[in-house]
């Protein structure tokens, strides 16, 4: 292997890497700021992602609006059903940076992604 090669080898290897520290960064934020309030109050995170995705379709448009709700939360602007608010309590507005946001809502939304499980018959 020539000496170019090796660099672009380590250079590789080295990106993976840190983006693979990344990711489970944004995994490790997402599991303390949001899932773990979650967890305690029993939200049901398939659900709400499964009512994003019928209602807005792709990444991009479920991620813009779930960014605008956290930012400032409205029953209006909620994907959930006026019952739904009887039995959990209203979201509050987040206070994190909008970059923190953002990488939380990418991580929520791989999470809870329906779309890997589909599988068509061979």
């Amino acid at each position: 292997m020539c000496k170019m090669e090796k660099v672009i080898v380590l250079l590789t290897v080295l990106s993976l890497q840190l983006f693979g520290h990344q990711e489970q960064a944004s995994s490790d934020t997402l599991q303390k700021e949001c899932l773990s309030c979650h967890k305690k109050q029993q939200v049901p995170n398939a659900l709400i992602y499964k009512r994003y995705l019928m209602k807005y379709s792709t990444d991009n448009r479920i991620q813009e609006a779930m960014f605008k709700y956290l930012k400032n939360p409205q029953q209006e602007d909620s994907v959930m059903p006026t019952p739904f608010f009887g039995k959990f309590p209203m979201q509050e507005k987040m206070t994190m940076d909008d970059q923190l946001l953002n990488e939380n809502i990418q991580a929520y939304l791989k999470k809870y992604n329906i779309k890997k499980k589909l599988r068509l018959e061979e």
